[in-house]
C-alpha cells in the first residue's frame, strides 16, 4: 500500500458545542496522519466551501467564517472532496457523532472511520442505547427521560419514586459532559433541566452511582488495558477532562482480575449491541462491592492529550501514530 496515493481528509471542528474539543482531537490526528506520510488534508465542515487556507487557520481560536451545520453538506458535495479516499472523522457531539455526516459521506460513496449511520444515531442518543444495553443484559443505571413539557412536581414525583436523590441530569444527546448536572434534592432540578434543555430537546434523568469511573477502550474488536479517572472534582466533568492537573488516570487500573475480565465481557457486548464499529470508548461507574454500570459508549471519543483511548493504548505498547493507523486500516 502505496500511502502517498492515499488522500485522508481529517474532518475538524463542526458546528456542536463540542467544536473546540474536536479541533483538538483534529490537531494531533492530523499531525499523526502527516507523520504516517499519507497524502492529507484538513477540512473543517461547519465552513462549508469557505475552507482556511492554512493550517494555522484551521486551527485559530478565532472562526474563519461563519458557522453553519447547513455547511456540512456542501463542502462534502463540492470539490474539497475530489479525491478523498478516507474522511478521518475527528469531530465530536451532535451531527458529527449521531450519524449526520455519516449518512452525507455514505450519500458519496467516501468510507469513514468510526461507526456507521444507525451505530452512531443509537450511541448519541442515551436513552435509546439504555434499553439496548438492557435488553442485552448490560448494567446501567436505572432512568427517566423529561422534555420541556414535562411537569416539574410529577417529574419530580417520579425521580422519588423511581431513582432516589441524588441523581444525574443531563442532555440526551451531548457529550464531553455539557449542560450535566448532579441534583442533589428536588430544590436543583428545575434549574438542572432547564440547562440540559438548552443542548438537547430530550433530558436523562438517571440515578447517581457513587464508585469508581472506569474506561474501556475498544479497537478493532479487542479490548485495551481498563483505565481509571481519578478527578478533582466528584464527578469527571469537562473541566476534569481538558484541564491540565485536574485528574488523575491510572492505567491499567488496579481491578479484581474477574472483575475486569467481566467489564470487558459487559464492554463488548454494549459495543455490538448498539452496532459500534472501528473503536470507541465504553464508560463504566464501578462501586465499592465491585458492581459496575455502564453509562455510555463515545463512538468517536477524544484523541487529545488529556484522553483516554490514547492513553490506554499506550499502555498496550501502541503509540499515538500506530493508534491512528489503526483506525484508518480499520476503515479503508
Amino acid at each position: 500500500m502505496n500511502k502517498k496515493n492515499i488522500t485522508v481528509a481529517v474532518l475538524i471542528g463542526g458546528a456542536s458545542p463540542e467544536r473546540e474539543v474536536s479541533k483538538e482531537s483534529g490537531k494531533y490526528m492530523y499531525n499523526a496522519v502527516k507523520t504516517l506520510g499519507y497524502n492529507v488534508k484538513l477540512i473543517d465542515p461547519a465552513y462549508g466551501l469557505k475552507q482556511p487556507k492554512s493550517e494555522k487557520e484551521f486551527f485559530a481560536v478565532d472562526n474563519y467564517s461563519e458557522l453553519k451545520a447547513e455547511n456540512y453538506l456542501k463542502v462534502i458535495n463540492s470539490k474539497h472532496f475530489d479525491n478523498v479516499d478516507l474522511a478521518l472523522l475527528a469531530l465530536h457531539g451532535k451531527w458529527g457523532e449521531d450519524g449526520t455526516i455519516q449518512s452525507i459521506l455514505e450519500f458519496k460513496g467516501i468510507k469513514y472511520t468510526g461507526t456507521g449511520v444507525l451505530g452512531s444515531s443509537l450511541t448519541m442518543d442515551k436513552a435509546r442505547s439504555k434499553i439496548m444495553f438492557t435488553h442485552f443484559g448490560v448494567s446501567t443505571p436505572k432512568w427517566i427521560t423529561a422534555c420541556k413539557n414535562s411537569e416539574l412536581s410529577k417529574l419530580n414525583k417520579q425521580i422519588e419514586e423511581e431513582l432516589k436523590y441524588p441523581c444525574i441530569v443531563k442532555p440526551n444527546d451531548q457529550g464531553s459532559t455539557i449542560g450535566l448536572t448532579k441534583c442533589e434534592s428536588s430544590k436543583d432540578i428545575e434549574e438542572a433541566v432547564a440547562l440540559s434543555l438548552k443542548y438537547s430537546d430530550v433530558v436523562l434523568i438517571e440515578e447517581f452511582i457513587a464508585g469508581r469511573e472506569i474506561a474501556i477502550a475498544i479497537i478493532d474488536g479487542k479490548t485495551f488495558p481498563l483505565l481509571e479517572i481519578i478527578p478533582k472534582h466528584e464527578i469527571y466533568d469537562y473541566e476534569c477532562k481538558y484541564k491540565d492537573g485536574m485528574s488523575e488516570y491510572i492505567v491499567p487500573a488496579e481491578l479484581d482480575k474477574n472483575v475486569e475480565k467481566e467489564m470487558k465481557k459487559q464492554a463488548l457486548i454494549a459495543f455490538n449491541s448498539l452496532g459500534c464499529k472501528d473503536y470507541a470508548r465504553v464508560d463504566f461507574r464501578l462501586t465499592k462491592d465491585n458492581k459496575f454500570y455502564c453509562f455510555e459508549i463515545n463512538t468517536l471519543p477524544g484523541m487529545t492529550s488529556h484522553s483516554l483511548v490514547p492513553k490506554m493504548a499506550k499502555a498496550a505498547g501502541i503509540n499515538f501514530e500506530e493508534l491512528v493507523e489503526m483506525i484508518i486500516k480499520s476503515a479503508l
